[in-house]
């Protein structure tokens, strides 16, 4: 490894393979004390083997993020899948990346302003707050579906589920289509691995295929009858030239795949958080104004994304390095999240930590734009577990998805509910 935008004086230089390390289930499973060994050796860090530049520090995954230097057209990749020669060796890969471009989290303005507008009107804080009373019947259904008392598996019990049918609500997708759509997700989650095997690859684009294929019919089926919310605000930006068909099909397919995932990780996370921490859980339960900050603090200590990645576009310094255009750059959230030079304990939960500048959603323009419905989910989800069940416990280990290695989620979380209210 190239370690000249790290501090030399630090730890030890000899070569380190990134790639083992990022997909090693012991990392997968709890990579924390690694991560921070690595951003002592330097808060920026280049392998040269991939030419990613892997930032750990937190001032200087800000500094990226909010760059105009910096963006996620991975179009721009030097070497990257746009490339010529790529096409060749990778045609499979060539195809799922090409198909999958032309959607607002891999833009840069002016067609990430443009594709951006359509959908952020919707996830407004006081749009989303209209939402309340439809989540709060969806996590009331999958409630009276548990027993008062006994074991439940939260994952596919409540943390899974809860989130699709609130966005299948919000896209004005039908039921019986959960399980496709939770299917196709979870190919298509992989592509924000950065690696992945030929089978990953074949499965995504099977995926991409089979969803844009339902949303073409879904799409004219809504077009038959005057529509309003999001989905009549897409159908008028398509319909007006605002969208074309491509850009229109992508966006939802990876609004409903990212803002699924999104919200199932924060929650079982979150719930998995409290159990280890029953003296926070307390404290929840007796103070519910903590709320809002217990769900940032979720974010925060146990991200649902280990990377975020953005593409120099120019030359840029970040952290005393030299990145050059055309270099990917990843973000590795769990150490960013975790520097001790903005959070105070950093390991240790704090459900009531102020300023909780936490870079889970990302940041700059491309900060995440469901942030505001995954949240108001959360505070919904947590509070409607604490209102039904006076007790809450672990039942037996909590397993970690080890078949991926961005989206930071569960498993399984068995769960030992009693003493319904």
């Amino acid at each position: 490894m190239d370690l000249s935008c790290a501090d030399p004086t630090i730890g030890d230089q000899r070569a380190f393979d990134w790639w083992s390390l990022l997909t090693a289930s012991e990392f997968l499973k709890d990579p924390y004390a690694r991560l921070a060994e690595l951003r002592a050796r330097g808060a920026v860090q280049h392998d040269a083997a991939s030419g990613v530049y892997f930032v750990l520090g937190h001032k200087e995954f800000a500094q990226v993020a909010k760059s105009s230097r910096a963006g996620r057209d991975t179009r721009r990749w030097a070497g990257g899948w746009s490339a010529p020669e790529y096409s060749v060796q990778d045609p499979i890969g060539h195809r799922l990346f090409t198909a999958f471009q032309p959607q607002m989290i891999n833009s840069d303005p002016p067609d990430h302003g443009r594709m951006r507008g359509v959908y952020e009107p919707a996830f407004h804080p006081q749009a989303v707050a209209a939402l309340e009373p439809m989540i709060r019947a969806e996590a009331d259904r999958l409630l009276d579906a548990m027993p008062e008392k006994g074991l439940v598996e939260m994952i596919g019990a409540f943390a899974g589920p809860l989130p699709l049918r609130v966005l299948c609500n919000l896209f004005d997708m039908p039921a019986r289509m959960d399980a496709d759509i939770a299917r196709w997700s979870a190919a298509l989650i992989k592509i924000g691995d950065i690696m992945m095997t030929p089978d990953q690859k074949r499965e995504a684009l099977d995926a991409l295929e089979a969803f844009n294929e339902f949303l073409r019919g879904h799409l004219a089926d809504l077009r038959r009858c005057p529509h309003s919310g999001l989905m009549g605000r897409v159908l008028a930006a398509e319909e007006n030239g605002v969208l074309d068909e491509e850009e229109t099909l992508v966006n939802l397919v990876s609004m409903l795949v990212a803002g699924h995932e999104t919200t199932v990780t924060l929650i079982g996370n979150g719930l998995l958080l409290l159990l280890q921490n029953p003296r926070e859980l307390a404290r929840l339960r007796a103070d519910r104004g903590l709320m809002r900050t217990a769900v940032e603090e979720f974010l925060r200590v146990e991200p649902g994304g280990n990377m975020i990645l953005r593409i120099a576009l120019d030359d840029i310094e970040v952290g005393g390095c030299r990145i050059p255009a055309g270099a990917p750059i990843l973000g590795l959230i769990g150490a960013v999240n975790r520097d001790p030079r903005r959070f105070e304990r950093p390991d240790v939960l704090d459900i009531g930590r102020a300023g909780n500048a936490h870079a889970t959603f990302g940041g700059g323009i491309h900060f995440c734009v469901g942030a505001s419905l995954a949240r108001l989910e959360a505070q919904i989800a947590f509070g409607a577990l604490l209102d039904r069940f006076a007790d809450l416990a672990l039942a037996g280990p909590a397993e970690w998805r080890l078949d991926r290695i961005n989206a930071r989620g569960l498993k399984c979380l068995p769960v030992r509910v009693g003493g319904a209210q």
